[in-house]
């Protein structure tokens, strides 16, 4: 199977997956919506995102969400927002890093998906959020003291996904496809229990 194009074990875990979504969860930075649109486009279903579903919904950006109303009650749409998504599969959902940290929204994201952390060390992550202004969070004199402070609290929290993979500065291509070859035997394992 070439890393390139995981088709084989693409095509064996479509079935495996049931009625269920793949959602991608991960600090901000550590490639939930273009691995997870080249994920989509290997597993042949829809790919969708929360912030932008909530963007939609709300008609206004996350960082305007954030000002508005706070981080608790923008947790809380958002919280709304992945549990209709996750009824929707299957398709491939990213979500916003601190989506995960509810236990409300993991307990929905554990019955209805199959969960896939991508971890990222500390130079990845703000090589790439560098390239990104406008992140609420990191809004700070330090952003990368903020980040390390979201990796110590998030981490522990993100290692209840079902699979991880370690995402790094590689082409999507590379990382979709570990993630498709980690849902195959994942989901071959769930199957012989």
């Amino acid at each position: 199977m070439s890393r390139q194009q995981p088709t084989d074990a693409a095509t064996a875990v479509l079935p495996l997956l049931e009625n269920r979504s793949v959602t991608l969860i991960g600090l901000m930075g550590a490639g939930k919506t273009t691995v997870g649109r080249k994920l989509a486009n290997y597993l042949s279903v829809p790919f969708r995102d929360s912030d932008a579903e909530i963007e939609t919904v709300s008609r206004m950006s996350v960082p305007e969400l954030f000002e508005a109303y706070g981080e608790p009650e923008f947790r809380a749409l958002e919280a709304r927002v992945i549990a209709r998504l996750a009824a929707e599969g299957p398709q491939v959902l990213a979500t916003g890093g601190g989506a995960f940290m509810r236990e409300d929204t993991r307990a929905v994201l554990a019955e209805k998906t199959v969960t896939v952390w991508l971890k990222a060390d500390l130079e990845t992550l703000m090589e790439r959020v560098g390239k990104r202004p406008g992140r609420p969070l990191l809004q700070a004199p330090d952003p990368e003291a903020v980040m390390r402070n979201l990796m110590d609290v998030r981490y522990p929290v993100y290692a209840k996904a079902d699979i991880t993979v370690c995402t790094r500065n590689v082409k999507r291509e590379v990382i979709a496809a570990e993630i498709v070859e980690a849902l195959h035997h994942y989901l071959e394992k769930e199957v012989a229990r």
